[in-house]
């Protein structure tokens, strides 16, 4: 096992070299909390961990290349352990966009943008809530500015009726839930792209003066074009039901710029 690439209350992540043919990986182990979530999967005869789960259910059918590819699994009585691919070299969004001072011009973020939301669109397609879009879980590829969508320890099956318990970060929690103690999946994933635009192309999150002049729908920033500026007051509505649906996001206006 190599270096340390992560570590937190769930366990840790390390680099890895897959033995048959040396392919770079990373191995993730995670610690088994006592009330541990299984999922069953048509097709399987035993339950998964529910991350495990997510991220196989994630990756069925054709390849996303925007979605981290789980590659192997093991169940141990106290944790699991899972192998991922590991796209090289890469680092997280955070530290990518702190390197570039905070801020991405908009044809880096518009790239970027459009990977990270083909990612989570189709988690939410194949019946997957991640959860936690956010910098620090999105890989970039540091050459060709590749993303891809990691870390499924804080999602669960999408569901029609809603949640009541919020698990991921604060600072990209929907409105919502903070006003009825009810989200729903989709609508909330939207408003989390939206924080992550913001900071892309604004370097900070948005404030209560933001918050209020994009429900008036007069938010805009000298620093950017029109469109993308539309686009993150479509993306952050107070209001869920205002919020632009996901299919919508990419045939947004800003997507639509031409080189």
């Amino acid at each position: 096992m190599g270096r340390m690439l992560g570590e937190g209350s769930f366990g840790s992540v390390c680099e890895g070299k897959r033995l048959e043919d040396g392919l770079e990986v990373a191995v993730k182990i995670a610690r088994k909390p006592q009330n541990l979530k299984y999922i069953n999967i048509p097709g399987h005869p035993a339950p998964f961990p529910l991350e495990v789960g997510l991220l196989i259910l994630a990756n069925r059918g054709p390849k996303v290349s925007e979605i981290i590819e789980l590659l192997d699994w093991q169940d141990q009585p106290d944790q699991y352990i899972m192998v991922l691919e590991r796209p090289s070299p890469c680092e997280d969004l955070w530290h990518f966009s702190n390197r570039h001072e905070g801020i991405l011009d908009e044809d880096t973020a518009r790239f970027i943008m459009a990977q990270a939301t083909t990612a989570a669109h189709m988690c939410c397609r194949r019946g997957v809530f991640h959860r936690d879009v956010k910098l620090e879980n999105l890989l970039v590829n540091t050459e060709t500015l590749e993303v891809k969508l990691i870390d499924f320890g804080c999602g669960d099956l999408l569901q029609e009726s809603g949640y009541e318990g919020f698990c991921g970060t604060l600072s990209y929690r929907p409105p919502e839930y903070r006003a009825e103690g009810k989200y729903h999946g989709k609508p909330a994933t939207v408003w989390s792209l939206g924080v992550l635009l913001f900071l892309l192309v604004c370097g900070r999150f948005p404030e209560p003066r933001d918050r209020r002049m994009i429900e008036e729908d007069i938010w805009s920033d000298p620093g950017l074009s029109n469109e993308c500026c539309l686009l993150i007051r479509s993306l952050l509505k107070e209001s869920p039901r205002q919020r632009i649906y996901f299919r919508k996001i990419l045939r947004h206006e800003w997507f639509k710029v031409t080189e």
